[in-house]
């Protein structure tokens, strides 16, 4: 299939960039690694009259440590995510989770910022910038804000982006010393969309919780992260018995949206057990059991 016709813009610097998109409103599209929207295009799901190409606009890659956060660029690849040392060291639940998105030549083309903006709710890159509390900066004709990940996305697509606003990097809260991380996807294939998926830290002194982060995709309209049932949890034992109390709360506190195929008891099944494989290594790594 082929995309609908449209016009091609490259500009050279954000300013430029938006002012396309004031000037064409909701005519026009952001392309970044076009991983997503292109296929899209393509079977003319979306019917963009006019691209705005992000790829000419020089300084919204790479990665960068900044007052005890990771600051990743838009348009950093997720092959760059999932294999730069500085994002394995100072936000290892993010390499982990970039290195299993798609495919090979996916990781090479598509990009961090892409990848929030369009909200696909099985993506794992929103689920991790929620999980972790990620805060999203975007600029527009109004100026540049910033944006928690717990109010970015509103729905599956659907984001708190004006239409004329860019997202231009994300900053991702460092890892803790001694803190374990784990994330678990279940798909029918490798590379496809996460029928289920669960992301989390956690650190423990003494055998007992100190902090712990939980986080839901796959699931549900946008990715969830389920704090009051980890803050429920922090200085119970680090056991068995507590990750399997704790995976059993989880799968509680979430309700599937209806897909074609997948009934939502057998999802809720996958969210406990994920969870529960994701709590076990990630106590085993802030152990360095493993």
């Amino acid at each position: 299939m082929k995309p609908a016709a449209f016009s091609y813009y490259r500009p050279r610097s954000l300013d430029e960039a938006i002012a396309l998109l004031v000037e064409h409103g909701f005519d026009a599209k952001v392309i970044a690694g076009g991983q997503s929207l292109a296929p899209m295009m393509n079977m003319r799901f979306a019917q963009p009259m006019h691209l705005v190409d992000l790829n000419g606009i020089a300084g919204l890659d790479g990665v960068r440590r900044e007052q005890g956060a990771l600051r990743v660029g838009a348009l950093t690849r997720h092959h760059t995510l999932a294999t730069d040392p500085l994002v394995a060291h100072a936000c290892p639940l993010l390499a982990e989770v970039a290195a299993t998105i798609g495919h090979y030549a996916i990781r090479q083309r598509g990009t961090l910022g892409g990848s929030l903006a369009h909200a696909d709710p099985a993506a794992q890159l929103p689920l991790v910038a929620r999980t972790l509390d990620a805060r999203i900066d975007v600029v527009g004709p109004g100026g540049a804000r910033e944006i928690a990940a717990a109010d970015f996305v509103l729905a599956a697509m659907s984001t708190t982006l004006d239409a004329d606003e860019i997202v231009t990097a994300v900053s991702f809260p460092c890892a803790r010393a001694g803190e374990g991380h784990a994330f678990e996807l279940f798909c029918r294939r490798h590379g496809d969309f996460a029928i289920a998926a669960c992301a989390v830290t956690v650190s423990v002194s003494d055998g007992h919780f100190d902090a712990l982060r939980l986080g839901v995709g796959g699931v549900a309209d946008a990715p969830l992260a389920l704090d009051e049932v980890a803050a429920g949890f922090v200085g119970a034992r680090a056991d068995a018995a507590v990750v399997a109390r704790i995976a059993a709360s989880v799968a509680a506190s979430v309700e599937p949206v209806p897909q074609p195929g997948i009934p939502a008891a057998y999802r809720l099944e996958l969210v406990e057990a994920l969870s529960a494989r994701a709590l076990a290594r990630a106590i085993r790594r802030a152990l360095n059991e493993v």
